[in-house]
């Protein structure tokens, strides 16, 4: 489908291979992607589906906006941090590092949890609208780098390096797009 009106966006839950944007589906021919129930895959998670579903809302409210806007508002409402704060900063094996082992700091909510939706939220651009704005890329490519990070720092995860593999795809792809 080469493009959709948002109207035909109303209907729609979850990733779907067939109401997406050709564009999408040429540059993520991979099947993880596509796959609502992979874990591994930016909309299979829990927190992957509900960020699609969220960005799918935003974007009726707001179809003129550029979507670093919808990252700033799920950044500031995930994260409950300033976005100004989700930056190059965070990626840092010794500031990940330090902050999986504070037991006093939530990594599953503000690294995974946070990451993830900013993940699903800008290839939920890709997927509806068959591009991602400039000005969205480099917030993504914190949250992938970071992912990738922390998911190297949780020695003897069995899916570890399956996951990683997968976030580099999602990079060739924000490259890409």
């Amino acid at each position: 489908m080469e493009d959709m009106d948002m109207d035909e966006h109303d209907d729609l839950y979850g990733i779907d291979i067939d109401h997406a944007h050709k564009r999408a589906i040429d540059l993520v021919p991979e099947e993880f992607f596509w796959n609502c129930a992979d874990e591994l895959s930016p909309f299979g998670s829990d927190e992957g589906d509900i960020a699609l579903a969220e960005f799918r809302d935003w974007r009726k409210l707001h179809p003129d906006s550029p979507v670093v806007d919808c990252l700033k508002w799920t950044i500031e409402s995930v994260g409950e941090i300033d976005f100004a704060d989700y930056n190059e900063s965070l990626v840092s094996a010794e500031k990940v590092k330090q902050q999986i082992e504070d037991e006093n700091f939530d990594d599953q909510q503000y690294i995974f949890t946070l990451d993830v939706s900013v993940i699903a939220t800008g290839f939920a651009q890709l997927v509806d609208e068959g591009k991602m704005d400039a000005s969205s890329k480099p917030v993504i490519k914190v949250a992938l780098d970071r992912q990738i990070l922390w998911s190297g720092l949780h020695e003897g995860w069995e899916h570890g390096d399956q996951y990683i593999d997968n976030l580099r795809v999602l990079k060739r792809v924000l490259q890409e797009a």
